[in-house]
């Protein structure tokens, strides 16, 4: 049997391992996936693999630059440049402080690639 072209991959149908929710980033193996839709454990659903999201969690206390490198904190639920442990997920794409009155969130152009976790 020949292979065939499947689809892009930007949007991707998988199983749910445990609840989930619209937005929530969740891991799947070595794969970061945005849902568009919330779901309880063992249902399908569709989540972006690509593409540019804003207002996503990070630690408050890291600045970004744009094209820093951003990983996901699976235990943490948040996004960080700390390779340590996470699953590279993309880069930055607006600068963001690190002081008390800077913003806990940030904007992640998601590459969809899939990688084992840093060192």
């Amino acid at each position: 049997m020949g292979t065939s072209y499947r689809a892009p991959g930007d949007v991707v149908t998988l199983v749910a391992g445990a609840a989930i929710t619209k937005d929530v980033p969740v891991e799947a193996g070595q794969l970061l996936v945005v849902p568009t839709v919330s779901v309880a454990s063992g249902a399908n659903f569709t989540g972006h693999t690509r593409g540019v999201f804003t207002g996503l969690p990070k630690v408050g206390s890291q600045a970004w630059s744009v094209g820093d490198l951003i990983y996901w904190d699976n235990g943490n639920t948040r996004f960080t440049t700390t390779a340590t442990g996470s699953l590279r997920a993309g880069v930055a794409l607006e600068a963001v402080g690190a002081g008390a009155g800077e913003t806990s969130t940030g904007d992640v152009l998601l590459d969809g690639g899939l990688r084992a976790d840093e060192p």
